[in-house]
């Protein structure tokens, strides 16, 4: 029998292996990333990397249902497909047209809103999700259906687009997204959940071959929105809510910055960072290669994962 990391290791090799095509595919049709005027000199030396790399992720969708054809699975990859997809449109509009800003937030947070809302009726309808959130043992906060769901609307979407921020430097969210996925991956007793958390740490490191700096081509929104949303539907789905802010630190700190830094910005005219998201302050104030805040971030999403284990092993 093919075992579960067989599965895994199978997803690396055939990202690895079908990476350097779609990079080609990409050069070809000349959909590569268009590079902001206000960002550091050395990242205006990436333009023309090619974009949408995130496609080859689907190989773990694809991956996961040939397994584990199983209704939860369907749902996990159901939900990677709808965040993907958002992502696609923007990168699509950003490399055809080299347009940087892509299509307007407020398109992006409509699709986003309107998928999660979606979801989050499938898991209560089908999957039998309750509106409980757990504090430690023994102690739940019960909240009406409603305000479960608005809170959760909320948090997915804010998720999705703090993880989507962490993509900023080559190899920065696959860094930073794998311990968070093997987090999911150590607490569930789900056999759905531990593939698919498997499955996408195969896809990421296969991917890490070419987005490591210099990065060879960019997964774009189309990567980085499908890893955000997942990871949050992966909190939903596990029950693990109260543990967000401390598993989530490095995706909420780049988000926070962003803004901090307006409302800052407007209240005195002054920046509070060099720039943002955080990584851009790092380079740009105490001189960090991207190498060192790769390394950096992911060292402490390592530690924030380790810290969650023992609090839900032992506390929750």
């Amino acid at each position: 029998m093919f075992g579960i990391f067989g599965v895994s290791g199978l997803s690396f090799l055939l990202v690895a292996f079908f990476t350097p095509l779609l990079i080609w595919g990409l050069r070809v049709l000349k959909l590569t990333q268009p590079i902001r005027s206000e960002l550091p000199p050395d990242h205006q030396a990436k333009r023309g990397t090619p974009l949408m790399a995130g496609l080859i992720l689907i190989i773990g969708v694809v991956t996961s249902l040939q397994f584990h054809p199983a209704p939860l699975m369907i749902f996990l990859c159901v939900t990677f497909l709808l965040f993907s997809s958002v992502g696609f449109m923007d990168d699509f509009k950003k490399a055809a047209w080299q347009d940087p800003s892509g299509i307007s937030g407020r398109t992006k947070l409509v699709f986003q809103f309107a998928f999660t809302g979606v979801l989050l009726f499938t898991l209560f309808r089908s999957f039998s999700l309750t509106s409980d959130i757990t504090l430690f043992h023994g102690v739940q906060l019960h909240l009406p259906v409603y305000v479960y769901i608005v809170i959760m609307l909320l948090f997915v979407v804010g998720s999705a687009n703090a993880i989507n921020f962490t993509d900023g430097l080559d190899g920065l969210l696959i860094n930073v997204a794998i311990p968070t996925y093997f987090f999911f991956f150590l607490i569930s007793d789900k056999p759905e959940v531990q593939i698919f958390s498997l499955v996408m740490i195969g896809c990421l490191l296969g991917l890490f071959l070419y987005n490591i700096y210099p990065a060879r081509a960019f997964m774009g929104d189309t990567g980085s929105l499908a890893i955000g949303g997942s990871l949050s539907f992966l909190a939903v789905i596990e029950k693990v809510e109260i543990l967000i802010p401390l598993l989530f630190s490095v995706y909420l700190a780049e988000q926070f910055s962003v803004i901090l830094q307006v409302w800052y910005y407007k209240r005195t005219k002054l920046r509070l960072f060099k720039m943002a998201p955080i990584h851009y302050h790092f380079s740009l104030k105490y001189g960090w290669s991207e190498n060192k805040i790769v390394m950096a971030f992911g060292f402490i999403s390592w530690v924030s994962v380790l810290i969650c284990w023992l609090i839900w092993k032992f506390v929750l």
